[in-house]
């Protein structure tokens, strides 16, 4: 969570842009660049693409930063633009269907416990490999998109259940749910891997 004193920063300076000084946006947008780029890339598996969505994410925020209320941080506020720019445009590719119409409803069903150790736990130096990295990366990139999106709000940005649900237009029930599924899916396709790369280290866990 940032600074209390990095928030207040923030406010002023989206009073102070909304004023008229336009230029401070770029001030103002700056920690969120990366942030903005690997998520747009995540969902649209193209660094064309994801420059051109999240070159509109910002433009966006721009044209709407005097209806942003501070309700939600400004960090997540410009996400779920992110995120709702990104959805946009794999509508109109019509390349990737959001939901599979044989899958049961999110809410439904019994929950098993999930295998997968949250993956910040995962020790630093062996995330440093760039092997590693690479086999993370392809695997939540591969996940269907409505869980690699759960996964990508909670797992990636830290969202919480609330900020999650919100961005996605979903039950808070729906983002557990989903999450544990990503997790899942992740457990399995990475498990063998992991365990080739390191055969010694306990990478799962129940929780």
């Amino acid at each position: 969570m940032a600074p209390i004193s990095d928030l207040r920063d923030e406010a002023r300076m989206i009073a102070s842009i909304v004023a008229g000084e336009s230029h401070l946006f770029h001030e103002l947008i700056r920690p969120y660049e990366r942030r903005v780029y690997v998520m747009a890339l995540s969902f649209l598996r193209n660094e064309a693409d994801a420059e051109d969505a999240a070159q509109e994410a910002f433009l966006k925020a721009f044209r709407n930063l005097a209806s942003f209320r501070g309700e939600a941080k400004f960090g997540t506020w410009l996400v779920s633009i992110t995120l709702n720019e990104a959805r946009s445009r794999i509508r109109h590719r019509d390349t990737i269907k959001m939901e599979s119409l044989d899958e049961p409803p999110d809410d439904e069903g019994p929950i098993s416990p999930a295998l997968l150790r949250d993956w910040r736990e995962i020790p630093s130096e062996v995330l440093e490999r760039k092997e590693v990295s690479l086999l993370l990366h392809q695997a939540v990139t591969a996940l269907p998109p409505i869980y690699r999106e759960v996964f990508t709000l909670r797992d990636v940005e830290g969202m919480s259940v609330n900020e999650a649900a919100g961005a996605l237009d979903i039950s808070i029930a729906s983002v557990k749910v989903r999450l544990h599924r990503a997790r899942m899916m992740l457990q399995k396709t990475l498990a063998p891997q992991l365990k080739r790369i390191s055969p010694k280290r306990r990478w799962w866990t129940w929780s």
